[in-house]
């Protein structure tokens, strides 16, 4: 049972970090090739431009905490319910990176960027918890 949370944790960590990855090369062309790219490189340390490489990295880096917490559900034998919540609080920790999108391209308050970083810290200690409970022999 714990290995499919696994298996779903990293399935989407690779969707969404394959999205983060094109959005990092939309990024180096807005700053280096696209029209305009001076005003863009002079807002480059703060505001949207700021908030949008915050975005990149945290969407990459969640991503991969995914496919991290994913190998590990597979591997170990964890109790199921410590498995099923550290998957399903590592997904919802996704929610930062896209919440500062919303942030950014739509407005829209940083409700899911507080929702996503707690979510991903509990996924963590939740995780850090049922390792410790895990089977020997595993």
């Amino acid at each position: 049972m714990t290995k499919r949370y696994g298996k779903v944790n990293i399935v989407t960590g690779l969707w969404v970090m394959a999205f983060f990855m094109i959005y990092g090369f939309l990024l180096i062309y807005l700053r280096d090739f696209a029209p305009g790219k001076e005003q863009w490189i002079a807002g480059y340390a703060n505001g949207a431009h700021f908030e949008s490489r915050l975005a990149h990295v945290h969407g990459n880096l969640f991503s991969l905490l995914n496919i991290v917490f994913g190998l590990v559900l597979l591997n170990l034998k964890i109790p199921t319910q410590f498995a099923k919540w550290a998957s399903w609080l590592a997904l919802g920790g996704l929610l930062m990176p896209l919440g500062i999108l919303s942030e950014v391209y739509l407005g829209l308050a940083p409700v899911l960027v507080i929702v996503g970083g707690i979510s991903i810290f509990a996924a963590t200690v939740v995780l850090a918890i049922g390792v410790g409970k895990a089977e020997e022999g595993a």
